[in-house]
């Protein structure tokens, strides 16, 4: 190995760290392995550190994939089967562990630095590093072979409304539509499927919200990162481990409407809270907006309804309050080519039966967005956003 301590011997001095509580430093580290009478050049010594450094304190072997500004996903399904998603789809990486141990034990040891428990008594966690990374873990045999282990990278900067266009996820022209969405204070979600970038997207949204405007924010997780001067951030929190001290996203829903929102925001709707939200959305909060993984836009209400009857609300109830609650509906996918894309806009609206359904008002399109029928109803809701600063809609610019 180069002169490098083989695996054996790294994990003698991995124990010895362990069991004294001593800081992986060069010092300690050639300390250890003098008392296993082994004396190594400052390189050796070095390297040794580094790679139990990272193993005791950092990320293992995943430390370079997570500090890697375009990767957003780091999953684990073996010791040497690691993948990363870098907005393109997923790649098989080089990067390995030694064994499935050690996936386990990094998996653990990330479990504890978020405050949870993760043993074969409760064999999985869902929680939130420090530093926002989103971490899930499995441990055999629940997980069939080795510790399955993914990681959602956060960035600390939101993407801007620009950057997503020039990614490709916004349509040319597309930006002025989702900017006189923004001023036009109308109430939306953004659905699509797991990792379609429906928390990037809104966070460039939030972006746009006038700097004068206070943004409250409910999520269970802390993902959404606006660059706006005025957000209040609430975030969930799981029962401890004698059962205690759940905060579920429905009580931050009630709490932020006790906070003077001019913009009510849940990070993802996917429970009771989306009575609450509702229930705001029709008592003067304009603007609210939150995600909602669903596969099509069409597919909103049903998922909407499905929510809000579990919590207790009945079916002509809820539908009454959607109608009157939310306007429109960003539908992202992600295409063959692993590229995050707006497919869809549409508008709501009763059909003959009073229940709420969604028109398409337009779609992608390489060059624009594609109008659909719903297209004259939306633009009459964007209308003050649109020509409200002066700006014109060019016709013809999105018509194809």
């Amino acid at each position: 190995m180069n002169g490098m301590p083989d695996d054996g011997l790294l994990d003698g001095v991995r124990q010895w760290l362990v069991e004294s509580g001593a800081e992986p430093t060069p010092a300690r580290v050639a300390q250890a392995l003098r008392e296993r009478g082994r004396v190594l050049g400052d390189a050796e010594v070095l390297g040794a550190a580094e790679r139990l450094r990272s193993e005791l304190v950092g990320s293992g072997p995943l430390e370079p994939l997570l500090a890697d500004p375009s990767v957003t996903d780091v999953l684990v399904s073996a010791p040497d089967r690691v993948w990363v998603d870098r907005g393109g789809g997923l790649e098989l990486t080089g990067i390995s562990f030694p064994d499935a141990a050690a996936v386990r034990r990094l998996a653990q040891r990330l479990a504890a630095v978020a405050g949870r428990r993760l043993d074969d008594a409760r064999p999985w966690v869902d929680a939130r590093l420090p530093d926002g990374t989103r971490l899930h873990a499995v441990l055999p045999p629940v997980a069939v072979g080795s510790t399955c282990l993914s990681l959602r990278v956060v960035r600390p900067r939101a993407f801007t409304l620009a950057e997503l266009a020039a990614a490709g996820t916004v349509p040319p022209g597309g930006d002025r539509i989702l900017r006189a969405l923004i001023r036009s204070r109308l109430s939306y979600v953004i659905s699509g499927g797991t990792g379609t970038g429906k928390t990037t997207l809104l966070s460039a949204l939030l972006g746009l919200v006038d700097p004068g405007e206070r943004i409250v924010l409910a999520e269970d997780s802390a993902e959404l990162r606006p660059d706006h001067p005025h957000v209040v951030r609430l975030e969930g929190r799981p029962a401890n481990q004698e059962g205690v001290g759940l905060v579920e996203l429905r009580e931050l829903v009630r709490q932020a409407l006790r906070m003077r929102p001019d913009r009510l925001v849940v990070g993802e709707v996917r429970g009771p809270e989306v009575v609450s939200l509702l229930a705001a959305l029709n008592t003067g909060h304009e603007g609210g907006c939150g995600t909602l993984h669903a596969n099509a836009a069409g597919q909103v209400p049903a998922r909407l309804e499905a929510l809000g009857t579990a919590a207790g609300l009945d079916r002509a109830a809820l539908h009454s309050q959607l109608a009157a609650a939310l306007s429109v509906v960003l539908h992202l996918v992600r295409d063959r080519e692993g590229r995050r894309r707006i497919a869809e806009v549409h508008v709501l609206e009763r059909d003959d039966s009073g229940l709420v359904v969604t028109v398409p008002a337009l779609r992608w399109g390489a060059e624009a967005f594609v109008y659909e029928r719903g297209w004259e109803r939306l633009r009459g809701l964007l209308r003050d956003g649109l020509y409200g600063r002066g700006e014109e809609l060019v016709e013809g610019s999105e018509r194809r």
